[in-house]
């Protein structure tokens, strides 16, 4: 059975029921029809027939799972997984555990800093290729307030050509044993190369960034696994060379929903802790301008997997496109403006290179989101 939660208009939510039978569905109809009202039933035609969706406010859906276990006629799996996709939806005290190091993210939004170890890089034209310069970049961001350093070998920019392993390797690898000996916050390894992930957290990282949800290497979530580590799963519509031509879906935010939830599963079952692991709605990765927009006002839908979501949009080119700026360094208001509204609709961590300034729009955000009369 599946379903998803989606935001319908301030104080009401809505949750699609799919995956029931003709005669499932008449019994939920018929049942959530004669209830005290608060709660209305409409149907959704779908590829595979029809979805049911309840629209209430949140407080009365709370109430439905108990309701539904009256009737004997329902299908007895309903009432639990109702349950758990509100209850998934309401969290926001997850701890993520990364070998040992463990980001309260209940507490505020964490920050993580983007270290590009790559001549290519969309966003700062390989100013941190050499390691020296890496290393003191990633000094600074960690003194500006960055709670996680990323550290990336390969550009996955739109239309980027892939690196072999090995020079990925070359590029990272001293970077990471010398920031793990200096830094005391969690370091992480933007991969999606098994190879390249085990060696990354033998020199010392905590957690991979992958930003094909572990589809690209079958035995990433495994490596995962065994080192104990924290992993972001990442939703991608293609690759990185092609992922821009053309990028169609039927229903994005509930495809991007499912790859996530799938891959959570595939991690899950490989050995991850559930706590480990961090979703990612990959902006701008196999997106059009609209999508992109679309998913950032729709991201608290993504709640209902029950784990943080982790946000990257800084300086990324729907920003440029919607503000008509070409280069990327110059969209820092524009960044600001999305992790503002990312952290409103759910995100707990956010990805950016201009941590100084992030750093202070998170601590805006996060203290008029948590003001109390």
């Amino acid at each position: 059975m599946g379903l998803a939660v989606r935001i319908v208009e301030a104080g009401s939510i809505a949750v699609s029921l799919n995956g029931l039978t003709k005669d499932q569905l008449a019994v939920v109809r018929d049942f959530i029809r004669a209830l005290d009202g608060g709660i209305s039933i409409s149907f959704q035609p779908t590829r595979e027939g029809k979805e049911a969706r309840l629209t209430a406010t949140l407080e009365r859906l709370r109430q439905l799972p108990d309701a539904l276990r009256t009737n004997a006629h329902i299908p007895p799996d309903l009432p639990a997984a109702l349950q758990s996709l509100l209850d998934n939806y309401l969290r926001t005290d997850q701890r993520v555990s990364c070998r040992g190091k463990v980001l309260d993210l209940g507490s505020r939004t964490h920050i993580m800093g983007i270290l590009n170890v790559t001549p290519d890089s969309f966003s700062d034209g390989g100013r941190h290729a050499d390691t020296a310069r890496a290393i003191t970049q990633a000094r600074l961001m960690a003194a500006q307030g960055a709670d996680i350093i990323d550290v990336g070998g390969e550009s996955t920019r739109p239309g980027a050509e892939p690196v072999s392993e090995d020079e990925e390797l070359r590029r990272i690898i001293p970077v990471i044993e010398r920031l793990a000996s200096e830094l005391a916050i969690p370091l992480s390894v933007d991969t999606y190369k098994s190879r390249v992930a085990r060696k990354a957290l033998e020199a010392g990282a905590s957690m991979v960034n992958d930003i094909s949800g572990l589809r690209s290497s079958l035995d990433m979530a495994g490596v995962v696994a065994e080192y104990d580590a924290a992993v972001v799963i990442m939703h991608i519509k293609g690759t990185p060379r092609d992922m821009q031509q053309n990028p169609v879906y039927t229903d994005m935010v509930a495809e991007v929903r499912s790859y996530l939830a799938d891959s959570i599963t595939m991690a899950v079952q490989a050995g991850v802790k559930l706590e480990s692991i961090l979703v990612d709605p990959g902006i701008g990765f196999g997106k059009t301008l609209e999508h992109n927009l679309v998913l950032l006002n729709r991201l608290r839908e993504l709640r209902s997997l029950g784990r943080p979501i982790l946000l990257g949009t800084s300086r990324k080119k729907f920003i440029g496109t919607v503000l008509g700026i070409a280069e990327a360094d110059r969209r820092q208001e524009g960044t600001a403006a999305t992790v503002a509204l990312g952290i409103e609709r759910g995100a707990q961590i956010v990805r950016v290179h201009d941590v100084a300034h992030m750093v202070k729009v998170a601590r805006m955000t996060d203290a008029i989101l948590r003001s109390k009369l």
